[in-house]
């Protein structure tokens, strides 16, 4: 079977289920890349040298041959805007296809009067693909409901996401077999992007109340600025800081400055509880599994789109009110109230992405999933990726 992914670039949050595919498939499993982006947000490996990789945006050659391979493989997976010219000229055959992607309606109906959105919605629409073989991999928990509400895949979703690498050396007796008591100085993490969407503000706004309230803690934000973005505001590092100084957190607030991938996760590896504030527009957050991947507990905005497909309530981590402070104070504090469960919800988390929410399960699930509607059966996945949305 071929089967070949049409995304935009080809990095560190999609390379690892490519690799497990070409593992699985060898020359049969191809990624094309759809459009030439720089921006690799932290990561340091050089992707361009994978064998399964083909960049449609080189050459007119290499983009005939990309588009041959949507006319004529056996599967194909599409994600954004820049596929859809591939995704079209397939559909006119009717052939196997998935459409992979996040929330559609991240900022509610607004986002229809988006060019690219609203093109992607019109080409299912007049090109009937409700009655063609074309399904719809969600990357996040809220992508079903945005694409029935947009009269889209109804009843075609299936569970899908990011998968990042799984701590394979993880070791939790190096992490916890200190004084596991009340009073133990809890590690806390928050890593992102200094946008507006990440609320870096929440976690400094937390901390007053957490020593405010006498709780022995630490908590280490790593991230930095980036250049100002048409869509994305930017959140100030000065700002941030100057609030540690007026609430002063000095002794408890450490700003690291934006590291690379490989740094941040060894620093997961060494934390406690990872913090994720982002809010809505946050439409996975590959930070999530990489923390729960390197035994830290996730207390995740339940608007971010990973939080509903990795979040067992009490079990695998928690949810707080998106942009509530008092919400998401409370769940801290409970996690330094009880250690022992909280040592119970790392482990937890971490089995949960090395045995379902990684990249070998998803690449395994995806390929039954395929067969199942080839043999015109229900999907026989039931929890995890390509599990019914």
């Amino acid at each position: 079977m071929k089967l070949v992914f049409y995304s935009l670039v080809l990095n560190h949050h999609q390379a690892c289920v490519a690799d497990e595919f070409y593992k699985l498939l060898g020359e049969n499993y191809a990624f094309v890349e759809t459009a030439r982006c720089m921006d690799n947000k932290g990561a340091t490996e050089d992707y361009s040298t994978r064998p399964y990789l083909v960049r449609s945006w080189e050459t007119k050659k290499v983009y005939e041959k990309a588009m041959s391979f949507a006319l004529n493989a056996e599967v194909c997976v599409f994600s954004g805007y820049e596929s859809l010219p591939f995704e079209k000229a397939r559909m006119k055959k009717g052939l196997l296809s998935f459409d992979m992607g996040e929330r559609m309606l991240k900022r509610g109906w607004v986002n229809l009067f988006s060019p690219k959105i609203l093109k992607m919605v019109i080409a299912y629409h007049l090109g009937g693909w409700s009655k063609k073989a074309i399904y719809k991999l969600c990357s996040g928990g809220f992508v079903a409901s945005d694409q029935y509400k947009l009269k889209t895949f109804k009843g075609k979703c299936y569970k899908w996401g990011y998968f990042t690498s799984i701590n394979e050396n993880y070791n939790e007796n190096e992490k916890y077999l200190k004084n596991v008591t009340s009073e133990r100085v809890v590690r806390l993490m928050w890593c992102a992007r200094f946008l507006k969407l990440k609320h870096p503000e929440l976690v400094i706004e937390m901390a007053r109340k957490l020593k405010e309230n006498r709780f022995s803690f630490v908590l280490d934000i790593y991230g930095g600025e980036v250049k100002q973005q048409s869509h994305e505001a930017i959140f100030s590092r000065k700002k941030l800081e100057d609030m540690v100084s007026v609430y002063n957190l000095q002794d408890v607030v450490k700003f690291y400055g934006s590291v690379s991938n490989n740094i941040a996760l060894k620093a997961m590896a060494q934390h406690d509880v990872f913090l994720f504030t982002s809010n809505k527009l946050e439409g996975w957050g590959a930070v999530a599994n990489e923390s729960m991947s390197n035994g830290c507990v996730l207390v995740a905005s339940d608007a971010i789109g990973s939080t509903p497909y990795l979040i067992k309530e009490g079990v695998t981590g928690f949810s707080f009110t998106s942009c509530d402070i008092d919400s998401m104070t409370e769940k801290v504090k409970w996690l330094i109230e009880h250690p022992h469960k909280m040592m119970e919800i790392q482990r937890n988390a971490y089995q949960q992405m090395k045995d379902i929410w990684n990249p070998k399960h998803a690449a395994v699930n995806l390929l039954t999933l395929i067969k199942d509607i080839q043999n015109q059966q229900i999907s026989s996945i039931q929890e995890g990726p390509c599990s019914k949305a």
